[in-house]
C-alpha cells in the first residue's frame, strides 16, 4: 500500500486535489482510500435518525450497513487524537491512501499552497515534505531540489505519484 499525505492551510485546495486524484487513480484501475483529520467535531448523522438516536442513547459503536455503504461511528467520552498508523489499520487493503492533514505523521507529504492567500508555505523545510503543489510559479525561498507540481493538473500529479510509488510505500522498509 502507498500512503501520500497532503498538508496546507485551510482553503488551499487539499480536498479538491484529493478528490481529483481519487478520480484519476480510479480511471487508471487503482483503488484509493482517504483519511481526513478534522480539528473540530463533526456529525455524519442527522438528529432523529435511528443511528443518531442509538449513539445519543450511549452506544459505544453504531454500525450502519446497506448493500452499498458501511459506516461505523465510535463515540469517545474523552478527547483523543488518533495516530495515523491506527487509522490506516482500520482500512481495507487498497493501492493508495491519501491522507489530508496529520502534518506531523511520518509519511511523505505534499504541501498544497496558494499564493492568493498571501502567506508563505507552512511546511517548507520540514522532514517528509516531498513536493509543493501550487498554481504557476513557486514562492520565493523554495528549496531548489523540491519538486513543484501544477495544482491544476491532477493527471500529472497522479503520474508523478505513481512514478515515485516506492517513496510512498507503507510501511517504509527499515
Amino acid at each position: 500500500m502507498q500512503v501520500a499525505g497532503f498538508v496546507g492551510s485551510s482553503g488551499s485546495g487539499k480536498t479538491t486535489l484529493i478528490e481529483a486524484l481519487v478520480r484519476e487513480f480510479g480511471a487508471r484501475g487503482l483503488r484509493a482510500s482517504v483519511i481526513k483529520h478534522a480539528h473540530h467535531g463533526f456529525e455524519l448523522d442527522r438528529e432523529g435518525k435511528d443511528s443518531w438516536r442509538h449513539r445519543k442513547a450511549g452506544a459505544f459503536e453504531v454500525l450502519v450497513a446497506s448493500p452499498h455503504l458501511l459506516a461505523l461511528q465510535r463515540e469517545t467520552r474523552e478527547a483523543r487524537e488518533y495516530e495515523l498508523p491506527e487509522l490506516l489499520g482500520l482500512l481495507r487493503e487498497v493501492d493508495w491512501v491519501f491522507v489530508e492533514g496529520f502534518s506531523q505523521a511520518p509519511i511523505p507529504r505534499i504541501e498544497v499552497w496558494r499564493a492568493a492567500h498571501g502567506r508563505a508555505p507552512r511546511f517548507l523545510g520540514q522532514s517528509g515534505l516531498v513536493a509543493l503543489a501550487c498554481h504557476g510559479e513557486a514562492p520565493a525561498g523554495m528549496p531548489p531540489d523540491l519538486p513543484v507540481l501544477e495544482l491544476g493538473q491532477p493527471g500529472r500529479i497522479a503520474a508523478w505519484l505513481i512514478e515515485r510509488r516506492e517513496l510512498f510505500r507503507y510501511p517504509q522498509a527499515a
